[in-house]
């Protein structure tokens, strides 16, 4: 596979400081900021599906009528909670 470059970054040298003092041993810059991309990435890609699975819930809500009340919701998620804290 071939690579590919980002172009250079110009950043204040408080940033370029603060990302140094963060890196783990044997880490470098640039293989910070790839995986900073990385992460990125997959982060808006899993918000994309996630706000995708919300519309077309919406969507098949309006379709067939059939909507869940926020204080069944809230019902739900507080009896899933109190589930939780017993187990612990």
């Amino acid at each position: 596979m071939k690579t590919a470059t980002f172009s250079s970054l110009l950043v204040d040298p408080e940033l370029r400081q603060a990302a140094e003092e963060s890196l783990k041993e044997g880490e470098t810059i640039s293989s910070f900021v790839e995986q900073s991309i990385r992460d990125n990435i997959a982060r808006r890609q899993r918000r994309r599906e996630f706000l995708g699975c919300g519309l077309a819930s919406l969507g098949e809500a309006a379709r067939s009528g059939a909507y869940v009340s926020s204080e069944v919701v809230l019902g739900r998620l507080e009896q899933m909670l109190a589930k939780v804290k017993a187990g612990k």
